[in-house]
C-alpha cells in the first residue's frame, strides 16, 4: 500500500486538543494584549485565566517571546485574510477600486483591533525580536497584495501617465531593480518608487488614526479623510 500523505491525515483527539489549547492561549493573549499591552504579557497570568498551573501552559507555549510570535502570526494572518476577502470581491480589472478596497480593509481591521495593530506596526516590544522565518511570509501578505494590484494594472496598460515625478536616484534604482527581479514585477522605477510611497502612506494614515496622532477633535470625519487620502494616493500612479 502507498504511504499515507501526512497532509491528508486527519488530526487525532490529542492533536485537536493541543490545537484548541494553543488557540485558547492565543485568544487570552490577545485579550491581555488589549488590556495590558505587549510588554506586560505574562504566561503566568494567562495560566491563571485558563485555570491551570503555569507549568501546564509552558508545555504548549515555551516563553513570552513564543507567545508574542504566535500573536504576531495570528494578527498578520487575520489582517491578510480580511484584505484578501474584500479585494477578491472586487472585479479583477477594476484596479483602482481594488486598491481602495485594500486600504479600507486595512483601516477597518486596525480600528477594530487597535492592540493587535499596535503589536504589528507600533513600537517594538523591548527585548523581543520577531523570527523572520516564521513572520515574514504572513507579515508581507498585504504589501504583496498591493504590489500585485499595481503590477497587474501596469501589465494591463491601466496606469495613466503621471507628470512631475521626482527623479529616482541611481542608488535607489539599484534597490528597486533588486525588488523588481525578486518579485517578478514589470513596474518601472518611477512607479515602483511611488508604490513604496503608497505602501508607507496607507499604513501611516491608519497609524495616525489608530494612535490618536491627529488629536481628539481635529478630524471628526476620519473615514472621509481616509478615503480622500487614498484617492489621492491612487492618483500618484495613475489608477
Amino acid at each position: 500500500m502507498p504511504a499515507e500523505d501526512p497532509a491528508l491525515r486527519k488530526p487525532g483527539p490529542r492533536e485537536r486538543a493541543r490545537a484548541q489549547t494553543v488557540a485558547d492561549i492565543i485568544g487570552l493573549g490577545r485579550r491581555h494584549l488589549a488590556e495590558h499591552g505587549a510588554a506586560a504579557l505574562s504566561l503566568r497570568a494567562i495560566a491563571r485565566d485558563l485555570g491551570v498551573v503555569s507549568s501546564a501552559v509552558y508545555r504548549y507555549v515555551e516563553s513570552r517571546d513564543e507567545l508574542l510570535t504566535l500573536l504576531l502570526i495570528d494578527a498578520y494572518s487575520e489582517l491578510g485574510d480580511a484584505v484578501d476577502r474584500d479585494v477578491d470581491a472586487v472585479a479583477e480589472g477594476d484596479f483602482r477600486e481594488r486598491f481602495l478596497t485594500l486600504a479600507r480593509a486595512v483601516r477597518r481591521w486596525a480600528v477594530r483591533e487597535p492592540a493587535s495593530y499596535a503589536l504589528l506596526f507600533g513600537s517594538p516590544v523591548p527585548g523581543y525580536r520577531a523570527p523572520g522565518d516564521r513572520t515574514t511570509e504572513p507579515g508581507t501578505r498585504v504589501i504583496m497584495r498591493l504590489v500585485g494590484i499595481l503590477d497587474a494594472a501596469q501589465r494591463a496598460g491601466a496606469l495613466t501617465a503621471v507628470e512631475g515625478g521626482a527623479v529616482v536616484p541611481q542608488a535607489l534604482a539599484g534597490n528597486l531593480a533588486a525588488v523588481r527581479e525578486e518579485l517578478g514585477l514589470t513596474l518601472p522605477d518611477e512607479l515602483l518608487a511611488r508604490g513604496v510611497l503608497i505602501w508607507t502612506s496607507v499604513f501611516g494614515a491608519v497609524s495616525f488614526e489608530v494612535f490618536g496622532q491627529y488629536g481628539r477633535d481635529t478630524f471628526p470625519a476620519q473615514e472621509e479623510l481616509f478615503q480622500h487620502q487614498m484617492e489621492t494616493l491612487a492618483g500618484l500612479v495613475g489608477l
